[in-house]
């Protein structure tokens, strides 16, 4: 992975290097990525606001992450992948549920077993298996803990924005 990320060409990256469209964006990723190594953290590739006219930063790779670091505990809003190692099922669902955050999971598994756990094991107000957690207007959006309270999109999501009465007439 982090050879692939290396020999990727940037203009590939135009739409999601860009931070937020401001140098406050770029400010906060650098400082957590920066703060997430200080605390032990190894980067494979990039790590660091790449100079070009506009915010943006390279394609980085984290791995030995810290519990408690910004990479760890905070959703970095940029092109960082934070990979963390787990033993074994049990030790990646863990892994997968031990933040405050739960908008989207995606595991990756050809066995049904596993596949079942993931569902319904891993905290997160969407699971996707074999793909990337993605947006679908046919389908509810949303997610549990501090991700969200509610759904947008679907049949739920339209339900979302009514005012439900209750009416009792004797």
């Amino acid at each position: 992975m982090t050879q692939y990320i290396r020999n990727l060409r940037i203009d590939l990256w135009r739409e999601c290097a860009r931070l937020r469209s401001s140098a406050q964006g770029l400010e906060d990723l650098d400082r957590e990525v920066k703060r997430t190594v200080e605390l032990g953290a190894k980067v494979l590739t990039g790590g660091k606001p790449l100079d070009r006219p506009g915010n943006f930063y390279a394609p980085t790779v984290l791995t030995n992450i810290p519990k408690g670091s910004p990479a760890h505990k905070e959703e970095l809003f940029g092109p960082v992948a934070s990979v963390f190692r787990a033993k074994d099922l049990e030790d990646a669902i863990r892994l997968a549920n031990d933040t405050r955050f739960g908008l989207g999971a995606s595991a990756w598994t050809n066995d049904d077993k596993e596949r079942e756990r993931f569902i319904n094991e891993l905290e997160a107000g969407m699971v996707f298996i074999n793909r990337m957690v993605a947006s679908d207007p046919r389908l509810p959006f949303g997610g549990v803990k501090w991700s969200g309270h509610g759904r947008e999109l679907g049949v739920h999501g339209i339900r979302e924005f009514t005012n439900i009465k209750t009416v009792w007439i004797e």
